[in-house]
C-alpha cells in the first residue's frame, strides 16, 4: 500500500482538472490571455506569501542544499526549471484559448494525448521500463487519439500542441526530486509572471470590474492550479512519470463527459468507442498496481 497515496494524489489532481471547464466556460467573454494573466499573477503572489509566512525553514534548507551542487548541476537545474515555467505558460495560454475559442473536446483530447507522449519520453529520456501490457494500452491508446483525429484534423493539431507541452513539463520534473515541491511551483510561479509581465500593458484587456471575475479567477489559481500541480509533483516524486502520465486519462474522460452533459456538444458514436478504448487502455496499464493494491487490501 506504499504507492496508495501517490496513486490517490495523481488521481485527485487530474480529476480536479477534468472539471476544470465549469469555472473557465463562464469567462469565456474575457480575452483568454487577461484571464492567463490573472491567473498566474494570482497563484505567484499567493504561493509567495505562503513562502515568507510559513515556509522560510524550508526556503533556506533548499538554498543551502542548492549551494553545496557543483556548477554543472546548478546550471542544469536552473536551466531546466525556467523551461518549465515556459512549457506552463504555454500549456495555460493554448488550453484557455482552444477552451474558449475551439471547444472542449479539443482540450480533453489534449490530455489524452499528453499520456501517450510522457510515456514515450519517459522511456527513451528517463530510461523507465514498460512491460509487453503496457506497451499494449500505449498503442491502444494511441488507436483511440487517431479515431477522434478522424472527425477533426483541426482540433488533433491542438490538442497535440497543448499535451506536448505538458508531458514535457512532467518529465523535467524528475531533476527536482531532492527539492521541498511547494517551493519548486512557486519558482515555476514567480517565472512565469515574469514572462508574462512585460505582455501585460500592451496585451491586457481593461481591468475587470466584475468581481465574478475574480472569484472565479482566485478559484482556479488555488483549486486548479496550485492545487493539482502540488498532487501531481507529489504523485511524482512516488511513482513513474509514464504511470503519471497515464493516469492522465481521467481529467479529459471527466471532461468529455461534461462537455456532452453540461455543455451540450454533440457526442458521436465515434467519440464514444474511442474514449472507452482509452479508458481501458488506463485500466490495462495499471493492471498490475491495481491487481496487488486489491490483494493486499483483501490481506
Amino acid at each position: 500500500m506504499n504507492n496508495l497515496k501517490y496513486y490517490l494524489a495523481a488521481i485527485t489532481a487530474f480529476a480536479l482538472w477534468g472539471t476544470f471547464s465549469l469555472v473557465l466556460k463562464p469567462l469565456h467573454f474575457y480575452p483568454s490571455l487577461d484571464i492567463l494573466f490573472y491567473r498566474v499573477f494570482s497563484c505567484a503572489i499567493i504561493m509567495t506569501v505562503v513562502t515568507l509566512l510559513f515556509r522560510k525553514a524550508k526556503l533556506k534548507n533548499n538554498l543551502n542544499f542548492f549551494k553545496t551542487l557543483i556548477k554543472k548541476d546548478k546550471q542544469k537545474i536552473i536551466g531546466l526549471n525556467i523551461l518549465s515555467s515556459i512549457l506552463l505558460t504555454g500549456n495555460w495560454f493554448s488550453f484557455i484559448y482552444v477552451m474558449n475559442h475551439i471547444s472542449v473536446r479539443a482540450t480533453s483530447v489534449a490530455y489524452l494525448v499528453c499520456p501517450i507522449i510522457t510515456t514515450i519520453l519517459a522511456f527513451f529520456i528517463l530510461k523507465e521500463k514498460l512491460t509487453k501490457l503496457q506497451w499494449i494500452s500505449v498503442f491502444l491508446s494511441a488507436a483511440g487519439c487517431i479515431l477522434l483525429s478522424y472527425a477533426s484534423l483541426i482540433d488533433m493539431v491542438y490538442s497535440t500542441l497543448i499535451g506536448s507541452t505538458y508531458a514535457c513539463y512532467l518529465i523535467i520534473q524528475s531533476v527536482n526530486s531532492k527539492f521541498d515541491k511547494f517551493l519548486v511551483l512557486n519558482f515555476h510561479m514567480i517565472l512565469s509572471a515574469l514572462i508574462l509581465l512585460p505582455f501585460f500593458p500592451k496585451y491586457s484587456g481593461a481591468v475587470p470590474t466584475d468581481l465574478v471575475f475574480y472569484f472565479y479567477i482566485e478559484i482556479i489559481a488555488v483549486m486548479y492550479t496550485i492545487v493539482p500541480l502540488l498532487l501531481n509533483l507529489f504523485a511524482l516524486s512516488g511513482i513513474a512519470s509514464s504511470k503519471v502520465g497515464m493516469i492522465l486519462n481521467i481529467n479529459p474522460i471527466i471532461a468529455f463527459i461534461l462537455a456532452g452533459a453540461v455543455f451540450n456538444e454533440a457526442l458521436g458514436g465515434l467519440q464514444i468507442l474511442s474514449y472507452s478504448i482509452i479508458f481501458l487502455a488506463v485500466i490495462i496499464f495499471n493492471a498490475k498496481e491495481i491487481f496487488r493494491l486489491k490483494t493486499e487490501a483483501a490481506v
